[in-house]
């Protein structure tokens, strides 16, 4: 194992990881106290990502965890055919636009109107930037082995 290897990019993205991973059980969305009628599938108050979203939890686990596959990979100084931490912007790029979707366009919860977001909410965000930058550093320090024509 080489630890020294790791370099900014890695941590970045692995602190991107870790924070997505904890907001997912913070508070995501909060129902308006002064409107009775608010509620996310029956349920009034504040409601975590990890609560609300049955399938998209464990997307956006399994996305908080590409960083941390990202170390392991270069630790053990595993061969690739991509760039290392490319894979890694990739999911967050998709962790990212889910979020965004679900939080901006889709909100659960009816009325729309008395569903507000809540700090978990934008720290999952923070964390996808935080991957996807991460990511892209890591991506650019690695060079793209070049092969002859008609190779595979």
């Amino acid at each position: 194992m080489h630890f020294d290897r790791l370099g900014r990019g890695e941590l970045v993205a692995a602190l991107g990881g870790l924070l997505l991973a904890v907001c997912l059980f913070l508070p995501w969305y909060e129902t308006d106290p002064g409107n009775p009628n608010a509620s996310i599938d029956g349920v009034s108050g504040a409601l975590s990502g990890f609560e609300v979203h049955q399938i998209l939890r464990w997307l956006l686990l399994a996305a908080a965890a590409a960083p941390f596959i990202l170390l392991w990979i270069v630790i053990r100084d595993h061969e690739l055919s991509w760039p290392r931490g490319e894979m890694t912007a990739v999911a967050a790029i998709a962790a990212f636009g889910l979020i965004a979707y679900v939080g901006f366009l889709d909100r659960p919860g009816a009325p729309g109107g008395a569903i507000s977001l809540q700090p978990g909410y934008y720290g999952a965000l923070l964390g996808t930037i935080l991957m996807i930058a991460g990511g892209a550093m890591s991506a650019g320090q690695t060079e793209r082995t070049r092969k002859p024509p008609g190779v595979l």
